[in-house]
């Protein structure tokens, strides 16, 4: 493409040839555009102040955050809801590792997403000339991430940029660094040339197909299970084969149980839903299939009393990478492939095998998940004021089932692990939270992804102490009015907001806030809609009328400060010290 740029004046640029050249920038925007991205989530600064510009004029959308790693966030979630790599953008150094915490964040979460930053040039670098914001940014990000890729001369930006796709999204996917020094986007070359130098990448995440072996192993497990299980992961939601999952679990009849960013796959309502009886089928089934879920912390490493008597169980995995077998527990039956694949596999061999759960362990599945719904369900039909958290979610579960299209972006303590066993999903893609790692933060950015990837409203439901990292960015939700609705549930503290400073000084104990904080005002600076919001009832009428509005919303939910616990539900991980409960009462209060 031919510019007539700011790098006009650029000694390399052969006079009045101006209309027949390019330069980095362009041929950076161009080579993206070509492989199909349109959005660039980012943070403007030297040196990529002007790529954003230009990338606007370009027609591609660029979302302007008010820190990096928020923008990284969304770059990530953008690529778990797209399959394709979201792309943020930051300035060098300072910059580069506010967005590297989103990137490896990506990484962990097989997410595909490209991080590409400005930096120094690497002959100052390597010579440690003190160069501004100098850093040797490539060397720092190749631990956090897939593959990691300098840029030196223009002409290579096409091959960089397919090479990146490729690398973030084949296999497992993952995060991508993208080093480009500030001097290489100046550079200037003939603009035919550089057209040709463009890369169009083809079919970069080819299916893998199972072997018949491991189709014809997990079909002989299946058919000796009494009581099986499917646990659905984030994976199988990434995969986006809904319907071969569908009928995969139909068809064999056997529970399943989603974890939590697989919520909808199949709707939490759906009959052979077994959340309720989490508890039950995790520790009494005898075979389960793993659908693109890792036996990791979040499933106590396969281990322990949540699963029953040790080698109890046998497992069938399937996992497009051959390296997550028999991370935590012996994998009776893998099956290395992708979850489309996979299923689709075991669809053909499952005819004529006689798979199918026996109507025991149904019915005593079935009693188990009614009686602990009936027993949640009173108590989110209570209208305290202060509210705790289970009439608050109540109000929220209610609000999703009226507006089952609404994406659900979750995050914090006690509000993360109540709201994903409460509140019902019911399409896929559609629940959003800290994922693998747990980070707190994710949010906002979340969110914003969220709203402008698929074009739907977004409840971003989240803890007052995750809020405050990401809290800013209810500006970038006015600025490009994005249909949020952000209710915080503020009970003025970590985990909860009545605790005490032990050594019973004037400083506030490390976990609680300020009393009563208002952070409905917050958007209101902003020109967004604040409500507070004291019972359920009123959290339920400004929850449905701003998604109704599609307006910006803050919801200050008011929780009462003694509702939660530490640490929410894994509390096990917090160490305990035996002194501390010697010397202080209030340790073992908890």
């Amino acid at each position: 493409m031919a510019v007539a740029s700011a790098h006009a004046a650029n000694s390399n640029a052969p006079e009045g040839d101006i209309e027949n050249l390019t330069d980095g920038f362009h041929l950076l925007i161009d080579a993206l555009k070509l492989n199909g991205i349109e959005t660039i989530y980012n943070v403007p600064g030297i040196p990529i102040t002007d790529l954003g510009r230009y990338a606007q004029a370009q027609w591609m959308r660029v979302i302007s955050f008010r820190h990096e790693q928020h923008a990284g966030y969304a770059a990530s979630v953008a690529g778990f809801l797209t399959k394709m790599p979201g792309v943020c953008m930051t300035v060098s150094a300072p910059g580069f590792m506010n967005g590297l915490t989103a990137l490896a964040n990506a990484t962990t979460n097989c997410w595909p997403m490209i991080l590409i930053s400005g930096s120094s040039e690497r002959e100052i670098v390597d010579l440690a000339q003190g160069d501004y914001e100098e850093m040797d940014q490539l060397a720092m990000a190749r631990p956090f991430c897939k593959a990691a890729y300098r840029l030196t001369y223009a002409q290579d930006i096409g091959i960089a940029v397919a090479r990146a796709i490729r690398s973030a999204i084949s296999g497992r996917p993952g995060g991508v660094y993208l080093d480009i020094p500030g001097a290489m986007l100046g550079q200037v070359m003939d603009a035919a040339e550089g057209a040709r130098s463009l890369v169009k990448v083809i079919e970069p995440a080819q299916r893998q197909i199972p072997a018949k072996s491991a189709i014809d192993r997990a079909i002989e497990v299946m058919k000796t299970a009494k009581r099986p299980l499917i646990v659905l992961g984030k994976g199988a939601a990434y995969d986006q084969c809904d319907d071969l999952i569908r009928e995969l679990v139909e068809k064999s009849g056997y529970p399943f149980l989603p974890m939590s960013m697989a919520k909808g796959l199949l709707p939490d309502t759906h009959p052979q839903c077994a959340a309720a009886a989490r508890s039950m089928v995790l520790k009494d089934s005898d075979v389960v299939i793993m659908m693109g879920a890792r036996i990791n912390w979040l499933l106590s490493h396969g281990k322990g009393k949540q699963w029953g008597e040790p080698g109890a169980k046998r497992f069938v995995q399937m996992d497009i990478e051959a390296e997550e077998m028999d991370s935590n527990v012996e994998i009776a039956a893998p099956i290395v492939g992708d979850v489309g694949s996979c299923c689709e596999a075991l669809l053909k061999a499952m005819d004529g095998a006689g798979i199918a759960p026996p109507k025991e362990w149904l019915d005593a599945v079935n009693s188990k998940a009614t009686a602990n719904m009936a027993k949640m369900d009173a108590r989110l039909r209570n209208n305290n004021d202060p509210m705790d958290y289970h009439g608050a979610l109540g109000v929220i579960k209610d609000a999703i089932n009226d507006h089952p299209d609404t994406i659900l972006v979750n995050e914090g303590a006690n509000t993360l692990d109540m709201c994903r066993s409460i509140v019902n999903i019911h399409k896929p893609r559609h629940r959003i939270d800290v994922g693998t790692w747990g980070v707190m933060g994710i949010g906002m950015g979340s969110a914003i992804a969220a709203a402008i990837e698929t074009g739907k409203r977004v409840l971003a439901v989240e803890g007052d102490s995750a809020f405050g990292f990401c809290g800013m960015e209810v500006e970038t939700v006015c600025r490009y009015n994005l249909p949020i609705c952000t209710v915080v549930f503020n009970n003025d503290g970590i985990y909860r907001g009545d605790g005490e400073n032990w050594g019973g000084g004037d400083d506030p104990a490390t976990t609680v806030f300020v009393k009563g904080a208002r952070y409905d005002q917050m958007i209101e600076a902003f020109g967004g809609v604040g409500v507070i919001a004291r019972s359920p009832d009123e959290l339920r009428k400004a929850v449905y009328e701003a998604l109704e509005s599609g307006k910006p919303t803050l919801i200050n939910a008011i929780i009462d400060p003694a509702a939660g616990k530490e640490s929410g539900n894994i509390g096990n991980l917090n160490p305990q010290s035996v002194v501390a409960q010697r010397l202080y009462p209030q340790a073992r209060k908890d």
